[in-house]
């Protein structure tokens, strides 16, 4: 089986390397790409030099859009699972084994990988709010406890990052409760399992400021376009 770790990267020069080193010394099977979305720093280079695939998009595009062009880049080169993981070093590459045995165990399409099932991890309080009120929406859409659905960290199999890759299946920015709704509803099985992850220790991420605010937005709206729009499976 072919395996491909793909992690958006925008101006991630001081973590990408680190980052890469770790998933080369825990998923020594897996291809590594890294799509670089418009860093204006040494993103690239610097995964380059660290043997990752690199795919650049010119300008920012928006990390649903960098995770989109990983899953076409998987399609088109035939990989049979994905694994996407971020490159901010968050997320810990041995905790990878977690989601394939839950995908073996569970028989799924897609496994998320949640930092809250076995405690520990923090978030602020406006941000756990925000988790907690889509994590209901999951569950009361899809019947399932989904603990995490804001979490980068999964593992996807080929039938299901087929389908993200086609057109506008995927959104361009935040990719998190709606693809799960999505998912379900066209019957792909979704499971949950525990991985390990870091706190942010960069300050960074696509969450803070004022972005909450938008993300909810956004979010909301993505929500009633996977309840109202039609099937094709």
């Amino acid at each position: 089986m072919k395996y491909l770790v793909v992690l958006p990267a925008y101006n991630e020069e001081t973590s990408i390397r680190e980052v890469l080193r770790e998933i080369r010394g825990n998923i020594a099977f897996a291809d590594t790409l890294v799509v670089d979305d418009g860093s204006n720093d040494m993103t690239a280079l610097s995964a380059a030099g660290e043997g990752a695939m690199v795919i650049s998009h010119p300008f920012n595009l928006g990390y649903g859009a960098a995770l989109q062009t990983g899953f076409r880049f998987a399609v088109r080169r035939g990989y049979d699972y994905v694994i996407t993981m971020d490159a901010d070093g968050q997320h810990v590459p041995s905790s990878t084994r977690n989601l394939i045995d839950a995908m073996d165990r569970h028989q799924a399409d897609v496994v998320i990988g949640s930092r809250f099932i076995n405690g520990g991890y923090r978030v602020g309080i406006v941000r756990k709010i925000g988790i907690r009120l889509f994590a209901h929406i999951a569950r009361v859409y899809t019947g399932m406890n989904i603990t995490d659905p804001t979490s980068g960290f999964q593992l996807l199999n080929r039938s299901v990052f087929s389908f993200l890759a086609e057109g506008d299946n995927y959104p361009l920015d935040y990719p998190d409760v709606n693809i799960i709704m999505a998912l379900h509803k066209r019957k792909f099985r979704i499971a949950e399992t525990p991985v390990e992850m870091l706190e942010n220790a960069t300050g960074k991420s696509m969450h803070s400021g004022m972005r909450p605010l938008l993300y909810v937005v956004k979010m909301w709206l993505a929500i009633i376009m996977v309840m109202v729009r039609r099937t094709g499976r």
